[in-house]
């Protein structure tokens, strides 16, 4: 079974103790649930209702209805039942309730698609759909209020929430017929009308930074670079397509990974889809890609495409490039799809966002060294681009592109890029960490082969209890008159006697003592990692394997010691937090480039960039970001057309890109994180400056990175660069800079920070 990603495991929580709240008052609530495409929303439903099974002592069913044509219903079931417990019946509406089921059953989830039972004869009002009529047997409807009629909650998932939710009658179907105690609404790009409280949002910052989705969408990049004379828009387009293929292809080759990228080729609705598929097919088929050959597939509106193909879907699949007409479903998934190319349609210039998201999913779930393969491309002959504001991403789809100006001379410059990769998670790594801990208080000799029979005298020298009879307690004979029930604020005591612990409840116990002992470490996915190390070390040292019962005597073990045990299990944790540095820092990627250029090209998204004049600008363009409100950066403003003033003294200023990115300008701090100055200058004297405008109010954060600054301004000195640096304010209308080797804040001492005009 997958594990959650942290962003994932905090969403689920969300969603529980949500959910918990609203099952403790009365009536219909609803939460909405706001997560990117690509960033596993299934997934999490999924282990939503897992969890919230185990949490609460509710009686509970689940609805989960999805919207739009075809069968989508039964793919979401089928991507559930992949990581829902044994223990939770999935049934599909029409094959299930057909007049031979009285109701749902406890922890069942019932999968229907909100298009077959929406609809009603215009003339006589009555339901279409036969689950839905009036019949001899139950129809769904009375199937559901027999349901409810015996106490059972009914939580309705509405998946794809924005497409049809709200309408007449799909609130008919919710509040007068499914009556849910709760209702789920979960989409990429919901319809946010709740209140705060209600909404719980996944932002595709903390998806992208785990590696699930692209980290940008570039459109057209470079496309002019392979224009001829003879080419026309459409054979550009696709040429482009082709070549970045092959790029990706490489890329996958270098980074040992067997993935064969596809392209999507979507074609217009209009009549003129088909004479453009017969484009598609002859172009491609002089580049030698066809059907025949399998590395071609087509997907029209009238065919229908096998979403369980064992051809199409396989990160290895031999197709390379799918012709479709009609935008690909939501729900469909596959992640090796990275390229889209789109046609104009006659009467829309607007990017369908659904049709985006098929090219924003990681395949493996994680980001590649090779930058290129952490993004998704778009070719498009479309003339302007509309791209409606997505809520859950603003920021992934750049179509305005800057061009680094002529009067650029390489500048070499060492530039550093680490991506972090930590979970906060116990690994496997953990075992020998947990097993010498164990030795230690146990005074066991790893050096030398266990003797299983006296280690076994060790444990028990040191106090160990094996005596497992009626470990568990109830109580019993426990009295209180009714007629004081309702007012009783007292504890209801009666005499204990001791009882054997259930399997269940032994297990649950055995992983409460592992999640207090976990010192910050994340409990949902550490605590098999701890289980599992637990069991080899008994195995290994004592003898005792888990299977016949042997984890059960395990279990038993720990639970009777408990106090002892979670005397060992929080050294261990805490000790085994240093190995988890070390082994962080060996997943790290750290990479130094010698040869750092500033890139000839790149990309901004118009929503939240806006183009501003600046005549020293190295790219032209100069796109600015702004704000949700629409403003820039002030201070970065301000300094940049201080900088524009001076054209005797400064041939260009750069702005730094605030991506973590290899392509932007970094620095390694003191303690291996990147920092990335905001702009470099290259002065008419030769010079190259680095600055960072500051505003002052961060003096911990602006002295690691003045020290980072001139560690790196020295060093590089030292090999013949001729740089000059430092952090930048403003004072009244002057700029102030700090190129000292000791740094110290302005409002300590003015007199360290001089007049930027003095650097000129």
């Amino acid at each position: 079974m997958k594990e959650l990603k942290r962003y994932q495991e905090i969403a689920v929580d969300k969603l529980i103790k949500r959910t918990k709240e609203f099952l403790e008052e009365e009536g219909n609530e609803t939460i909405v649930f706001a997560s990117p495409t690509g960033s596993g929303k299934t997934f999490m439903a999924t282990q939503y209702i897992n969890n919230l099974i185990k949490e609460v002592n509710d009686d509970l069913c689940f609805l989960w209805v999805s919207i739009g044509k075809g069968e989508l219903h039964r793919q979401s079931m089928k991507s559930v039942k992949q990581n829902i417990s044994d223990s939770i019946n999935c049934s599909i509406l029409e094959d299930d309730f057909f007049g031979s089921r009285t109701r749902l059953e406890q922890n069942e989830i019932v999968f229907l698609n909100w298009e077959k039972i929406r609809s009603k004869d215009k003339k006589t009002g009555e339901w279409k759909n036969l689950a839905m009529k009036e019949q001899e047997t139950n129809n769904f409807p009375e199937v559901l209020e027999a349901t409810r009629r015996i106490g059972r909650k009914i939580i309705l998932i509405i998946d794809e929430s924005h497409a049809s939710a709200n309408s007449e009658r799909a609130l008919e179907i919710r509040d007068k017929i499914v009556k849910p105690e709760i209702t789920i609404e979960m989409s990429a790009t919901p319809v946010l009308t709740m209140d705060s409280d209600s909404r719980i949002i996944v932002k595709a910052i903390d998806v992208i930074e785990e590696g699930m989705i692209k980290k940008e969408v570039l459109v057209n990049p470079d496309i002019e670079n392979i224009m001829e004379d003879e080419m026309d828009s459409q054979k550009l387009i696709i040429q482009s397509a082709i070549n970045k293929r092959n790029e990706l292809v490489k890329s996958y080759q270098e980074e040992n990974t067997n993935i064969n990228p596809l392209v999507l080729i979507q074609i217009p609705n209009s009549n003129t889809g088909e004479d453009k598929k017969n484009a598609m097919i002859k172009i491609l088929r002089e580049k030698g890609i066809t059907e025949q050959n399998s590395k071609l597939a087509i997907w029209l509106s009238d065919e229908k495409i096998n979403t369980e193909s064992d051809t199409l879907l396989p990160l290895d699949s031999k197709i390379e490039y799918l012709i479709f007409k009609q935008a690909i479903d939501t729900g469909w998934d596959c992640p090796r799809a990275q390229i889209l190319v789109k046609f104009r349609e006659i009467k829309s210039t607007t990017f369908e966002i659904q049709t985006v998201g098929r090219i924003l999913r990681m395949p493996e779930a994680k980001h590649y060294l090779h930058e290129e393969l952490n993004k998704a491309y778009v070719y498009t002959n479309i003339q302007s681009i509309i791209v409606e504001k997505e809520i859950y991403n603003p920021n992934i789809i750049k179509s305005l592109v800057s061009h680094r100006s002529e009067k650029y001379h390489p500048i070499k410059l060492l530039s550093y890029y680490k991506q972090r990769i930590d979970n906060g998670d116990i690994t496997s790594s953990f075992y020998p960490t947990f097993e010498k801990i164990f030795c230690q208080y146990f005074e066991i000799n790893q050096e030398k082969l266990p003797d299983y029979y006296e280690n076994m005298e060790k444990l028990k020298q040191k106090g160990l209890k094996t005596d497992f009879n009626k470990m568990d307690t109830m109580i019993k004979d426990g009295q209180v008159s009714s007629e004081i029930l309702d007012t009783l604020k007292e504890e209801i005591k009666g005499d204990i006697f001791s009882v054997n612990f259930s399997e269940n409840d032994l297990e649950a116990q055995f992983e409460n003592i592992i999640k207090n002992n976990l010192n910050g470490f994340a409990p949902r996915r550490s605590l098999s990692p701890v289980k599992q190390a637990i069991y080899f070390t008994f195995k290994k040292q004592l003898n005792i394997n888990c299977v016949k019962g042997g984890s059960l005597y395990i279990q038993n073990i720990i639970v009777k010691n408990q106090s002892l045990f979670e005397m060992i299990l929080d050294k261990a944790t805490k000790a085994y937090k240093q190995v988890h540095e070390e082994e962080v820092k060996k997943k790290s990627i750290e990479k130094f480039n010698p040869e750092w250029e500033i890139s000839s090209t790149k990309n901004y998204n118009p929503k939240t960039h806006q183009k501003y004049n600046l005549d020293l600008s190295l790219y032209q363009p100069l796109y600015i970001k702004i704000d949700d409100n629409g403003d820039p950066n002030q201070l970065e403003i301000d300094f940049m057309n201080y900088i524009n003033s001076k054209k005797e003294s400064v041939e260009w200023i750069w702005q730094n890109g605030e991506e973590h990115m290899e392509s932007n300008f970094g620095i390694q701090k003191e303690n291996g994180s990147t920092f990335q100055p905001d702009f470099l200058i290259r002065f008419k004297d030769g010079r190259i400056g680095i600055f960072d405008t500051k505003g002052g109010d961060r003096k911990t954060d602006d002295q690691e990175k003045a020290k980072a600054l001139r560690k790196y301004i020295n060093e590089e000195r030292f090999k013949g660069k001729n740089l000059i640096g430092g952090l930048v304010i403003k004072s009244g209308s002057q700029f102030r800079v700090n190129i000292n080797e000791t740094f110290e804040p302005f409002d300590e001492n003015p007199d360290a920070w001089q007049y930027f005009e003095q650097l000129l």
